[in-house]
């Protein structure tokens, strides 16, 4: 191979990205002025996506690789395997930082452990864990169950000790406000933030009222919020959010929405009319879907 098909192909494949600065990445964005909108990523298109859109970091959610993979809603069907496969694959086609949704650590202390060896070395650069009993629910459905606060604590702090690189972030997700109150949610944040964690998630706050109160609480951490178009906390709107005081905004599902309305239409007309030509002019075209993907760099023999 020629020097210039070496220097050419020095990226090849263009997915597999090794990004070893992501972690410090999001670590200082965090720190600077504004807010971090990260759009939910389910599989790899939704994830370059994202990345070609320009956003500062994706949220691998949970919810979204559940049912894409599983066909199965967000109620703990999802193995830890199968989430770390998907993770793996996410990581390796974008080069932003990605926050990845971990669930209830897959286990007791020891599984929390391997869960963020595992992450970690998979390239995301923020690990979420949440304080719901196993198996858990989406943090927007009924009948959510929470641990004992000092049980999390002890999980976050085995996390920030198993993490090799220091600039992960360990993100403490609390789903107290549906379970044991809103007073109780601010208290267990606390109580996370004094363990360690470096983000704070406060989830399914109900009202403006409830997110400013979160923003208000002196809590001492950066502040996560999360919006599910369908679900219980109001889309204020990223400057709305950086106003009340939160650092991380989360739009965890709203590509898996889009998609599935969008899937649903056109199979809908094709089923009707037996053509999809009243679709084409919403699809992606072919070539440009490529490009996206980076075909000229996986192309060998251009």
């Amino acid at each position: 191979m020629t020097n210039a098909m070496t220097d050419r192909h020095a990226a090849y494949p263009t997915g597999l990205k090794d990004a070893p600065t992501r972690h410090r990445a999001l670590r200082r964005r965090l720190e600077a002025p504004g807010i971090v909108v990260a759009p939910g990523a389910y599989d790899c298109i939704s994830a370059r996506l994202v990345e070609v859109s320009s956003f500062d970091a994706l949220y691998i959610t949970g919810s979204g690789v559940s049912m894409s993979a599983l066909g199965a809603p967000d109620m703990g069907a999802l193995s830890f395997g199968e989430i770390l496969d998907r993770v793996r694959r996410i990581c390796d086609s974008v080069a932003i930082p990605v926050i990845a949704d971990a669930d209830t650590g897959y286990g007791e202390v020891a599984q929390v452990i391997r869960t963020v060896h595992e992450l970690e070395r998979a390239g995301v650069a923020a690990i979420q864990l949440e304080d719901q009993v196993f198996p858990k629910r989406c943090g927007h459905m009924d009948g959510k169950d929470v641990i004992a606060p000092e049980s999390h604590e002890q999980k976050l702090r085995a996390a920030l000790a198993a993490r090799a690189n220091p600039d992960t972030l360990i993100v403490a997700r609390t789903d107290a406000i549906a379970v044991t109150g809103f007073d109780d949610a601010i208290a267990r944040a606390r109580r996370y933030a004094a363990a360690g964690a470096d983000v704070i998630f406060v989830d399914a706050p109900r009202s403006e009222q409830e997110l400013r109160a979160i923003g208000a609480a002196g809590i001492g951490k950066p502040l996560l919020v999360n919006v599910s178009e369908y679900g219980r906390t109001p889309d204020l709107g990223a400057a709305a959010f950086a106003a009340l005081g939160f650092s991380i905004a989360l739009y965890p599902t709203s590509t898996l929405f889009a998609a599935s309305q969008s899937t649903k239409e056109l199979a809908a007309a094709l089923r009707e009319s037996g053509s999809t030509r009243s679709i084409v002019p919403r699809m992606m075209p072919f070539d440009e879907l490529n490009e996206m993907l980076g075909k000229d760099d996986w192309d060998v023999n251009p």
